[in-house]
């Protein structure tokens, strides 16, 4: 999917890849359950979750993947040894068969996302 072009997150979700849909919905869900105080926004065409006004989470269906992008550089050195052995770039973690949602690993998700929730952090 190229960079969407979505209003609100509604909409990036109907226009995504159907075989993605259940991944990204999932991903949302988690989002909106432990990120309190988050504010859920559309920036550089994906679903982004901002604490005063800066993002610190982010999602997004790419051309052979789904991202998960976490722009805490202090929760990514937390979960080093976890994060380990998962496609990683910079700031993001990588599912190649989004499809498959039970290749998925939510729980190291919904635990990225409270630590990022516990407190302010270092974005970079």
């Amino acid at each position: 999917m190229a960079q969407s072009t979505a209003a609100d997150v509604d909409s990036y979700l109907s226009e995504a890849p159907e075989g993605r849909r259940a991944a990204l919905t999932e991903l949302r869900r988690l989002c909106g359950e432990e990120l309190k105080g988050f504010a859920e926004v559309m920036a550089y065409g994906m679903p982004a979750y901002e604490r005063d006004g800066t993002a610190e989470i982010a999602f997004a269906s790419q051309k052979r993947y789904v991202s998960f992008y976490l722009m805490r550089s202090d929760v990514r050195a937390a979960f080093e040894d976890r994060l380990a052995g998962h496609d990683m770039g910079k700031g993001c973690l990588r599912f190649r068969k989004p499809e498959d949602v039970e290749s998925i690993d939510f729980g190291l998700v919904r635990d990225l996302l409270r630590a990022t929730a516990s407190g302010p952090g270092t974005v970079c």
